[in-house]
């Protein structure tokens, strides 16, 4: 989400596909070979288990790299990203089992755009850095008067697999008062041991200090969590030994000890669920006692609470690296298919791939794994990626572009048209932390963003963004509406963020933004949802254009089909920003069938200052027009008791 607050000072267009170092000259077990043009088919099939050529773009450190080694290149690379929002560089860092910094000297890191910072352990607790892992807010203006340091468009970084010592010295006196990770939409923190205390907002910085959402998973945390401004966040299978302070609008928490009891809802928003229904852990690289790499999945569970590695390796499998066709930005589509027809599993280093047809996961059990937010571009109007309607496959750790030829889907589960049957509720489909962006680097078109054909899908963290600001130069001199949003109506086009027509789907973390018709909908049976949060579209350029064809006044955020009949969605919001036309009307946020199956739990709406929807759900609960700004109408459960 980006809210009225967020107008991206976006930095200057930057050419595609191109490689830039992602460490210091001489930094030490960095796999850095820079690969000539034409040289990708020649390279070997083979992967050495030890020795694995990752790429340019990722940097791997040891417990004997020196400390200002490491930092040198953490502050670089942090240099080169802070502001590549649009940018096309992806990047990742891994840690060698082993302790980074000391209580004298800390190792002090900050993340930004595109990058994934992640310990090679079995055991979160076998990576330790002593210092911080740090996000603050990034300030949009060059007026010292109003710099707007937010974390709104804080969007794509990833930290995982290690422990957190949390030491701020040297720092100055506020900045010293936490490790602030302050962040919005495609962010994760997973699998983290975070000793001392964490901020989800810069209460440091000049400027509003807003925040607008992120996942946690699988992490524990021995002090406080301050949740400060973030909009909505959901928080899963994890530990709050310190507790939790703070809310905002929709604060969701699933499986998690120590997690806020919602009974004083909605004047303390949290939504708490005692379990996680349906889980699966994202599959993570390590380096085994041979030093030998592998990548371990997770295995699917129902029911958990908790984190998954406090006894020891939790239930799944362990994949060779061997057993793995690693990819890189220039692979032929051709050759990544006849790999994965081979029964290879597929890896896909940092970069940007551009895809003109199809990359097909057809066997059961395939693992698809991004490093550093690998992105794959649909190219001529193609499907990026599909996967067949099968049992097993995870897919993570990889962003989607759509092209600038229309795409009927950017990403497609299970057939289209026909009949879906080869699931398995014990091994789901998965995919964790994939994410979508229509528009934003480049001009973008798609029909539809995540399309769920299959059964028994999980999708744990995803962001499906049409983007509501970006580089494609539209114009903003008023001639085509508020920040050339009239012209970015008509062209950056995306029809439906998330269809599905699956049974027994589950979603925990569904982010779906500014689509221009229904931006979720969800025809199958027995759909679960714990957190949803959506933004209406800023760029409608009139209320013609915002009109369902029978009359009704918008589209919906989230919309379940008529004849569904079972349904169960937790932790809900749509939000308005109408900018290019405050006078825009959307009757409803939600819309559901009025059926006993169907029961919705902790819904709101909220205006951001222009627009207005006059109900939450199905004519229940009051409008929020632009005079409430920023106070949401709440339904706590649907059907209303």
């Amino acid at each position: 989400m980006s809210s009225p607050h967020a107008a991206a000072r976006a930095s200057a267009r930057q050419p595609r596909r191109r490689l830039v170092p992602a460490v210091a000259a001489g930094a030490a077990l960095v796999t850095a070979i820079a690969t000539m043009p034409g040289a990708q088919a020649a390279r070997p099939d083979l992967v050495d288990a030890t020795d694995p050529d990752f790429g340019p773009h990722v940097t791997v450190f040891g417990p004997s790299t020196p400390q200002d080694e490491i930092q040198a290149t953490m502050d670089s690379l942090h240099d080169r990203q802070v502001d590549a929002e649009m940018g096309t560089d992806r990047h990742a860092v891994y840690f060698l089992p082993g302790t980074y910094g000391s209580a004298e000297d800390p190792l002090q890191i900050d993340v930004g755009y595109y990058t994934e910072v992640a310990g090679l352990g079995a055991s979160p607790s076998d990576v330790t850095v002593d210092g911080t892992i740090e996000v603050r807010n990034r300030c949009l203006s060059d007026d010292p008067a109003n710099p707007n340091c937010i974390a709104l468009v804080n969007f794509w970084r990833t930290v995982s697999n290690l422990s957190l010592d949390v030491n701020t010295a040297g720092q100055g006196d506020c900045e010293a008062t936490t490790n602030f990770w302050a962040v919005s939409q495609a962010v994760s923190m997973r699998r983290l041991d975070v000793r001392g205390p964490l901020s989800l907002m810069d209460y440091c910085s000049a400027g509003p200090q807003y925040a607008s959402g992120g996942f946690i998973a699988d992490s524990r945390f021995d002090t406080e969590v301050t949740n400060g401004s973030q909009q909505q966040w959901l928080t899963r299978n994890s530990e709050l030994g310190g507790g939790w302070s703070n809310a905002v609008w929709n604060q969701v928490f699933a499986g998690v000890e120590g997690a806020p009891n919602e009974q004083n809802f909605p004047t303390e928003p949290y939504t708490t669920l005692e379990t996680t229904p349906v889980s699966r852990e994202k599959p993570y690289l390590f380096v085994d006692d041979e030093g030998r790499y592998q990548v371990r999945v997770p295995a699917a569970q129902t029911e958990t609470r908790g984190v998954s590695w406090a006894d020891g390796l939790a239930p799944g499998r362990t994949l060779p690296i061997t057993d793995f066709y690693v990819a890189r930005p220039g692979d032929s589509v051709a050759r990544i298919n006849s790999q994965l027809a081979r029964g290879k599993h597929l890896l896909l280093t940092p970069g940007v791939y551009d895809v003109d047809r199809s990359i097909s996961v057809k066997r059961p059990g395939t693992v698809v794994l991004g490093m550093g937010h690998a992105t794959l571009t649909a190219v001529d109007g193609a499907v990026p990626l599909t996967v067949a309607d099968t049992s097993g496959v995870v897919v993570a750790g990889v962003s989607i572009d759509a092209g600038t030829e229309e795409s009927p889907a950017l990403l497609r589960i299970g057939k289209e048209r026909g009949k879906n049957h080869r699931s398995d509720a014990a091994d789901p489909i998965t995919l964790s932390d994939v994410y979508f962006r229509v528009g934003g680097p480049h001009v973008g078109k798609a029909d539809v963003a995540l399309d769920v054909n299959s059964h028994d899908v999980l999708i744990d963290h995803t962001w499906v963004w049409r983007g509501d600001h970006g580089v494609e130069d539209f114009a903003t001199d008023g001639s085509a509406g508020v920040n050339g949003d009239t012209e970015r109506w008509a062209t950056n086009v995306g029809r439906n963020g998330v269809v599905v027509d699956g049974d027994r789907v589950t979603a925990t973390g569904l982010f779906v933004e500014h689509f221009q018709e229904h931006n979720t909908i969800w025809n199958g049976e027995d759909g679960t949802v714990v957190l949803y949060q959506n933004e209406l579209p800023y760029d409608p350029p009139t209320q013609a254009d915002w009109t369902q064809p029978d009359g009704t006044l918008g589209w919906e955020g989230y919309k379940v089909a008529d004849d569904v009949e079972r349904h169960r969605l937790f932790g809900a919001g749509v939000y308005v920003f109408n900018q290019n036309n405050p006078e825009i009307v959307t009757e409803n946020g939600f819309s559901v069938p009025q059926v006993p199956g169907v029961r919705l739990h902790h819904l709101m709406t909220v205006n951001l200052s222009a627009g207005t929807i006059q109900h939450v759900v199905n004519g229940v609960g009051d409008a929020v027009p632009p005079s409430t700004s920023g106070s949401p109408e709440y339904v706590v459960d649907y059907p209303v008791p």
